[in-house]
């Protein structure tokens, strides 16, 4: 079976391109623009195997999307590519307009262009599935309220507007044109690969070179977390086996505040790396708080009963278990993170501003 996967060489879609060929066998076509998020040497792995394919394109380039779909004849379509950190989003949200909602409109009007002129059984078996993220249904108030599917959207910060209106124009495509699109909202993901920009990726290794670890606020805004290769198959099984039209929430079942997370990162590095720089005596003095992002979120948590009800899915990772395996993971590849921090990445917005 041939996948189209989108983003493919970003943080999930590393994730998920290894599941699709080492486990399952698939072939996969990874089409991806290498923004400064796509790193190709996080799919060395993959690189060689006859089941890999890689297109370097835009999704906001219709006819090269169109050349793609036209040369390759996918039979899923995983649907990752997108603009997604909320800091960037804040500072820069033209990026994520284009990318999101108009990359995604291309997505849909090529794949339902391509999808009509199928023959049976091809047709019938075709599938788009769209990633999309729990941030477009805006705040919990209560602490054991959850986002279920039928939650309304209220999202907080253009980067969760652009997924939801990304969201909204795959349900149009479902119901207006009967186009064969599913749509997954996940829960905060960690684990190998992740760019360093992120929370736990930037506290693992702020710890590894002795600086300050910046924590927005007062650190208590809480996020269920999801081990990445947990959603890697629960996306994979969303694609072969969701029912068209529907929406699956996959979430982790680990709600921590953000400090609750930083804390248990220093305790792991505390064991990891016992020769503390000097004056401090647990990594955890490292922790700075700053001023906090506006239009902060306090609480994301999600009900993942229909995805496990439905198609059996449920997390095998604990955060204690993934954490582990995730903070070992940066000790031990210290030349990919190394080389993705010699290049663009500046640790935009967080930490520059003193709370």
């Amino acid at each position: 079976m041939k996948f189209l996967v989108t983003g493919g060489a970003g943080f999930i879609g590393v994730a998920v391109i290894g599941h699709l060929i080492h486990v399952l066998g698939h072939q996969v076509i990874n089409v991806d623009k290498l923004t400064y998020a796509g790193n190709l040497e996080s799919l060395e792995g993959v690189s060689n195997s006859p089941n890999y394919i890689f297109e370097q394109v835009d999704i906001c380039n219709r006819e090269a999307l169109s050349r793609v779909f036209r040369k390759y004849q996918p039979d899923k379509i995983m649907h990752l590519a997108a603009e997604s950190h909320v800091d960037r989003s804040i500072d820069g949200p033209a990026e994520f307009i284009q990318t999101n909602i108009v990359g995604t409109y291309n997505m849909l009007d090529v794949a339902k262009q391509y999808w009509s002129e199928l023959v049976e059984p091809q047709k019938i078996d075709f599938r788009f599935h769209h990633i999309s993220t729990d941030e477009v249904y805006g705040d919990l108030q209560g602490t054991n309220d959850l986002f279920t599917e039928e939650c309304s959207y209220a999202p907080s910060s253009p980067y969760s507007a652009s997924k939801a209106s990304s969201d909204h124009l795959v349900r149009a495509w479902n119901r207006t044109y009967n186009f064969p699109a599913v749509i997954t909202n996940c829960s905060n993901n960690y684990g190998p690969y992740q760019f360093p920009e992120k929370l736990i990726p930037l506290t693992i290794l702020n710890v590894m070179k002795g600086k300050s670890i910046p924590i927005y606020g007062k650190g208590q805004q809480i996020r269920d977390w999801l081990y990445v290769e947990d959603h890697a198959k629960a996306l994979v099984t969303v694609a072969l086996k969701g029912r068209t039209g529907e929406t699956y929430n996959i979430g982790g079942h680990n709600e921590k505040t953000n400090l609750e997370v930083v804390n248990i990162i220093c305790e792991i590095l505390d064991e990891k790396l016992p020769d503390h720089p000097e004056g401090i005596t647990t990594y955890q003095e490292l922790i700075v708080h700053v001023k906090d992002r506006p239009g902060h979120d306090h609480r994301y948590a999600i009900d993942a009963t229909k995805i496990d009800k439905e198609l059996n899915w449920k997390p095998t990772e604990t955060f204690e278990t993934g954490i582990r395996k995730t903070v070992e993971w940066y000790l031990n590849n210290k030349t990919w993170w190394q080389r993705v921090q010699d290049g663009s990445y500046q640790g935009e917005r967080l930490g520059l501003e003193s709370a």
